[in-house]
């Protein structure tokens, strides 16, 4: 699990919490079908929730596929499993579809999941409960340790985990992030029910059952870090080029494409435009990478393609923005709109507070800001109810959000009222 926190852990562990150990050992990684069959009759012999967890290799390989799934369940113990000889996880899908799965920000692991066959019809977010609940820290680690007193080791989150065969370190590590899920599970029901928050959070979970991946972006070069300093177009043709070529190689390889060369290289390649393999070679980002040599007529051809594209073709200094401009700009563009996203703000925050939960878990602001920016006509609360079910809002969230963001959007402006920024 390579997990994404909004708060940092504490920097001091308290010397005695203690630590957690795998209460079987740790297990060896399923890696034949035989054993897979096995696995998956151990597993389905089982009962209640399953803990699941998944191992990717971000930053390493093009492929955002598992190349480890983890698996704990009452009367079955831990399993391990490398997918990548197993060419999907469909046995354990089989006997697990009908279980409540339990994992940790769900959402960064249940497209790789499902890339091994395996989808969830119940699910249990231990990371989105605590949103939910308020909690300060919703790392799992932090959770672990202030729900239920144990410390977690942490160390191998960014590790690679396409190397094989794994380290037996970081086998240890795997398993123990499904060792107390379930637990923490059952912890986190029990406070969500006390603070009445038992039905969002089922809501929640089961919106997350329907995730579908987002779709490609038109343009994916236009994010490349550091766009912003190419101000001509016939640079942004070359960038194009440069950044197409590098997707190509970092596909055929299965390697990150910043692992080839960073998107600081390829924007100064395109500033420098050059013509000649010495020209290119002289490029500082180059220079310092001499393992890119062996490519460099790559590259150059790449700069040539943009340095070749007609006129007529190439690309416009930016992509049209979809929904409104950020809210820093609407003071001077629509001053009224600036006014009612401020109202909104202030309200939703307010109530936020009294829930004791983020506000982007309440609504989502790219919501709030497409409503204030161009509300329905006319505006009444069921129109605002609608644009919010459609914006992808649960239910629980627009009974909260909807009569506020009506009153936001029909209050008068006040003399000195503040303005989105």
């Amino acid at each position: 699990m390579q997990e994404e926190e909004a708060a940092p852990e504490a920097p001091d562990v308290l010397p005695d919490v203690p630590v957690l150990e795998p209460r079987e050992g740790v297990p060896q990684p399923v890696e034949t079908r035989e054993a897979l069959l096995a696995a998956a009759a151990r597993l389905g012999a089982g009962t209640g929730p399953v803990a699941i967890d998944a191992e990717r290799a971000s930053g390493y390989r093009y492929s955002a596929r598992a190349y480890l799934v983890q698996l704990r369940r009452a009367g079955s113990g831990t399993v391990l499993v490398d997918p990548v000889p197993l060419g999907g996880l469909h046995p354990l899908d089989d006997v697990l579809h009908d279980a409540e799965w339990v994992l940790h920000a769900a959402s960064q692991d249940l497209p790789c999941l499902a890339g091994e066959g395996m989808r969830p019809v119940r699910l249990f977010d231990t990371e989105l409960a605590g949103r939910l609940l308020g909690l300060p820290r919703v790392g799992l680690a932090a959770m672990v340790e202030e729900l239920l007193g144990w410390r977690l080791e942490k160390g191998y989150s960014a590790a690679d985990w396409s190397t094989r065969p794994l380290p037996e370190p970081w086998l240890r590590y795997a398993a123990l992030d499904v060792e107390v899920l379930l637990e923490l599970r059952d912890a986190l029901e029990e406070r969500l029910r006390a603070a009445g928050k038992w039905e969002w959070a089922q809501e929640e979970f089961d919106a997350l059952t329907r995730f579908a991946p987002a779709p490609p972006p038109a343009e994916p070069w236009r994010r490349t870090s550091g766009l912003h300093r190419l101000r001509r177009p016939r640079q942004l043709a070359v960038l194009r080029e440069l950044w197409t070529s590098r997707d190509e190689l970092a596909r055929e390889r299965d390697s990150a494409p910043g692992r080839l060369l960073p998107d600081a290289a390829l924007v100064e390649l395109a500033l420098a435009s050059p013509h000649t393999l010495d020209d290119l070679l002289a490029v500082p980002a180059f220079k310092a990478r001499p393992s890119q040599r062996r490519r460099a007529r790559r590259w150059l051809d790449a700069v040539h393609r943009g340095q070749q594209v007609p006129d007529s073709e190439l690309p416009a200094p930016a992509s049209a923005p979809e929904g409104p401009p950020p809210a820093r700009f609407w003071s001077e563009r629509e001053p009224l709109a600036a006014a009612r996203l401020a109202t909104a703000r202030a309200a939703l925050g307010a109530l936020a507070e009294r829930l004791e939960l983020p506000v982007e878990n309440l609504v989502q602001p790219e919501a709030v800001r497409r409503l204030c920016w161009s509300p329905p006509d006319p505006v009444d609360e069921e129109a605002v109810r609608a644009q919010l079910l459609a914006s992808s809002a649960r239910p629980w969230q627009v009974e909260l959000a909807a009569p506020l963001l009506v009153a936001a959007l029909t209050s008068p402006p006040r003399a000195g009222a503040p303005t989105a920024s």
